[in-house]
């Protein structure tokens, strides 16, 4: 699958009150992913997956977007600890590691 980490405005509000408190953490820990996705990969809202890419893995909570707000086959989550863990150092001058489009394996993880 591919994804695409990004700012979204929980995100930044979250990261207002600090990176340690909980709410930033559980923003950026959760995955967001097309409602048929979901079906097709057998998952609920609050099952934890395992991202994994070139790069490295993480493990995070996903929960369920209606097609009109995430296309199949992407999967979207913040920007934060656990996308770091996937993005290579590369900055290309920039100094943000390139970080979109990134081929993602999505795995359940069990409990």
């Amino acid at each position: 699958m591919i994804l695409v980490p990004g700012r979204s405005q929980k995100q930044g509000t979250s990261l207002n009150k600090g990176k340690l408190k909980d709410e930033y953490l559980e923003v950026t820990t959760t995955a967001e992913l097309n409602e048929q996705d979901m079906r097709r990969l057998k998952l609920s809202n609050g099952d934890k997956i395992r991202l994994k890419s070139d790069i490295g893995q993480t493990v995070v909570t996903c929960i369920s977007k209606k097609e009109e707000d995430l296309p199949s086959g992407m999967i979207f989550i913040p920007y934060g600890p656990s996308s770091s863990q996937l993005m290579g150092s590369d900055t290309a001058a920039s100094g943000m590691p390139m970080s979109k489009h990134m081929q993602v394996e999505v795995t359940k993880v069990k409990s």
